[in-house]
């Protein structure tokens, strides 16, 4: 039988599989991405083969699969969602991309090849874009084309990287504004206090994960920093980040869409 969540994972793959077709062709080419170990405070080990060589930060890419592979298998929340088909798909969606994310960015660690860090960057901006997909959904129903010109309208944001040298930082800043922005407009009009506190969770992840990536080389200096780098950490706090935006989008409470939708199905 095949499971629910087979459509959201065979989308998920095919999109990630077409930015893979479309960056050989080499029309990023012009495109600035950090390829080298040199660019990570982690030391590599010479005695460990390639996708080992920084073990740390190649090991934590485990916690996305695990991560998403957790919320493919968790059944909505409350007999509202059951009816949900829209909520389920949203649902599977997000834990695939959690899922195939933690391959992308190991491959991109364990090659260092300009291809792999080109698919980790592009991949990275219609993650952010789907909490926005499924906050909208909550406000205004299911609508299947909405969500996906947000998706495109998200996957062609990264031609900015081809405008400027900062343009994928851009884009992602762009992203991660967006997201929390719509998501506190959902807060204030389909949250509670333990939504409140699951996006509070969310933000203090995501400023984790960038602030401690931005501050890699600076942040070993210091010992506790030295093995266990700021990278590995900014990852860790990306983890926290997907989790803790999971249980902020299920655990809000659109009943009139929600109800408008079970009744239609």
């Amino acid at each position: 039988m095949k499971p629910e969540w087979g459509p959201a994972l065979a989308h998920v793959a095919l999109t990630t599989s077409l930015c893979l077709a479309i960056i050989c062709t080499g029309v990023f080419e012009g495109v600035s991405v950090e390829v080298g170990f040199e660019h990570y405070a982690e030391r590599p080990v010479a005695s460990l083969p390639a996708f080992l060589a920084m073990p740390f930060n190649s090991l934590i890419n485990v916690a996305y699969v695990l991560l998403g592979w957790y919320w493919l298998q968790r059944g909505p929340s409350g007999p509202r969602y059951l009816a949900a088909r829209g909520t389920r798909y949203l649902q599977h969606v997000f834990a695939s991309m959690a899922l195939l994310y933690g391959p992308v960015q190991w491959l991109r660690i364990g090659t260092q090849a300009r291809v792999a860090a080109l698919l980790d960057q592009w991949v990275t901006l219609p993650i952010f874009a789907w909490p926005v997909a499924w906050c909208l959904y909550l406000d205004r129903g299911w609508r299947p084309w909405c969500l996906l010109g947000l998706e495109c309208l998200s996957l062609c944001s990264y031609g900015l990287a081809l405008l400027h040298a900062q343009g994928f930082e851009l884009a992602l800043a762009g992203h991660i504004a967006a997201a929390v922005g719509q998501a506190l407009r959902t807060q204030g009009r389909h949250g509670s206090a333990t939504s409140a506190t699951y996006l509070a969770l969310a933000v203090l992840s995501c400023l984790g994960f960038v602030g401690l990536k931005l501050c890699d080389h600076q942040l070993a200096h210091w010992p506790l920093f030295q093995r266990l780098t700021g990278h590995f950490w900014s990852k860790v706090c990306d983890v926290l980040q997907f989790h803790f935006a999971f249980l902020f989008l299920t655990n809000l409470n659109p009943l009139q869409t929600l109800t408008r939708e079970g009744k239609a199905s």
